[in-house]
């Protein structure tokens, strides 16, 4: 039987969605742990501060490539600090009600965007916590970095959510690109 009464735990529950808590965020402070739930603890009761760490991504850095293939092109762009509110989802038209693009053509299309890199891929994956859980269900596309497969083909990594976990995978530039892959762009 627990000591905190119903009202106590409704409070709780409403100021955290006050604070834009989402359910996987109570879900991953449920599994934080004794030590992790007493520095929580200890910063409320005001003996200790949270700092509020930087997830500073290298984009001019040599990006991860797989066995067998070369980098075709890499557009760098400094030190970015990761938010996801300094991104967005782009889909181009030829992507949306059920159209389709053949990956040259939307390779084209996107030349003027603001494309982010395979560098920010890894970032994402070393740091799951920092993927926006919306992201699940679709293929997160990184223009900015396109490789060159062994057998000379282009083809773009992404970030997806497969078998409950975060992986990367790729799609090569010569298939048809639909609405469930979208491409991750430096917000404007």
């Amino acid at each position: 039987m627990s000591s905190y009464s119903e009202g106590q735990v409704h409070q709780l529950v409403e100021a955290l969605e006050r604070a834009e808590w989402t359910p996987n965020d109570l879900r991953l402070l449920g599994q934080f742990g004794e030590e992790g739930l007493a520095k929580i603890r200890a910063v409320i009761r005001g003996w200790a501060e949270v700092v509020i760490k930087k997830h500073l991504i290298d984009l001019d850095a040599d990006p991860f490539c797989p066995d067998g293939w070369k980098v075709a092109e890499h557009r760098k762009g400094g030190q970015f600090e990761w938010s996801p509110t300094k991104v967005k989802l782009y889909l181009s038209p030829n992507q949306q009600n059920g159209q389709t693009i053949n990956g040259d053509k939307l390779r084209q299309e996107l030349t003027k965007e603001a494309v982010m890199n395979a560098n920010v891929l890894d970032y994402l994956l070393a740091n799951q916590c920092l993927i926006p859980e919306e992201w699940k269900g679709q293929a997160t596309f990184f223009w900015g970095t396109i490789y060159r497969g062994a057998d000379g083909s282009l083809c773009v990594r992404c970030l997806s959510w497969s078998g409950g976990q975060w992986r990367w995978r790729y799609n090569w530039l010569a298939y048809h690109w639909g609405g469930g892959s979208p491409s991750l762009l430096l917000a404007s």
